[in-house]
């Protein structure tokens, strides 16, 4: 996969995946992953940067835990977080409408 597509996109698939509940990075990263059956493997220098930006824009607070004996860093979405996932994913719809209306066909192939 071209890694600029999911660059676009990140925001709103951490997003979705911290609304489910509180989890923490590595979690994360294998939700993502299992979720998409492999074709999103973020990688640390991607999935952390990301977190922290969208906790500067008050989409995520986060908290440590004792986990197994370890403390781990957990998110949790905010109100804020929760709309603009709401608008995000609105967003994204109508993007892949607009793309699929181009490219032809369900599977995005004239």
């Amino acid at each position: 996969m071209d890694s600029r597509l999911l660059s676009g996109a990140v925001d709103t698939l951490l997003l979705e995946v911290i609304s489910e509940g509180s989890t923490y990075g590595y979690e994360i990263a294998q939700t993502m992953l299992a979720r998409s059956r492999g074709y999103f493997a973020i990688t640390e220098g991607s999935l952390y940067p990301a977190l922290h930006r969208l906790e500067r824009r008050k989409y995520l607070e986060s908290f440590w835990k004792d986990a197994d004996g370890r403390q781990r860093k957990y998110y949790k979405l905010t109100a804020a977080g929760r709309s603009t996932l709401v608008a995000k994913k609105k967003e994204w719809r109508q993007f892949v409408a607009g793309a699929q209306r181009i490219l032809g066909g369900a599977d995005g192939v004239a």
